[in-house]
């Protein structure tokens, strides 16, 4: 993935948080919405909530990988924000692709 394939501007993910559609699981929050760009942009967002940096750290790491797996497989071009929750530091990055890919199957983004 490259770098520009980020979302790092406050007013990307507030146009998101506040326009694009939201799927909820027990490990992630994902928000999105179809871009008009060539590309797939994603954002991660990781809370004091979560716990310290390291966990925090861990769950950003643990979010990249899933998505970066099911990536090549989404239709269309999106922009997504994956809010971690409390559980994301504690779960394997296949459980999170799991969830991933669930909620994108029922909402046809795949």
């Amino acid at each position: 993935m490259n770098k520009a394939d980020t979302l790092k501007e406050n007013r990307d993910f507030s146009f998101l948080y506040r326009r694009g559609k939201s799927l909820v699981t027990p490990v992630v929050v994902i928000y999105y919405r179809k871009n008009k760009k060539n590309n797939i942009r994603y954002g991660i967002t990781t809370g004091k909530k979560i716990g310290n940096a390291v966990k925090r750290n861990r769950a950003r790491r643990i979010i990249r990988a899933a998505f970066s797996e099911l990536k090549p497989s989404i239709k269309g071009n999106y922009d997504f924000i994956f809010v971690a929750r409390g559980k994301t530091p504690y779960v394997k990055s296949k459980d999170v692709k799991k969830a991933m890919l669930k909620q994108f199957k029922e909402n046809e983004l795949i």
